[in-house]
């Protein structure tokens, strides 16, 4: 299915209505998905999941390591 020229402008003028942490929160969720389709695409295939659940233990592991602010 294509879309339409107006589509594409309803498309980009409600993505451009969003609160900018919205755009960035989608953007973010994004990212796991992208790598695996391209990681497929190049023969190497790995589960989205799998990404998902590696960048939570980064996150994780860096709010841990974080040093206090100094004041």
């Amino acid at each position: 299915m294509t879309m339409t020229e107006a589509e594409w402008d309803e498309m980009i003028r409600r993505w451009r209505a969003l609160p900018l942490e919205e755009r960035q929160r989608r953007h973010l969720e994004s990212i796991p998905r992208h790598v695996a389709n391209s990681m497929a695409m190049e023969g190497e295939p790995v589960s989205e999941e799998w990404i998902r659940e590696r960048l939570a233990e980064l996150i994780q592991q860096r709010a841990m390591s974080k040093p206090d602010s100094e004041s």
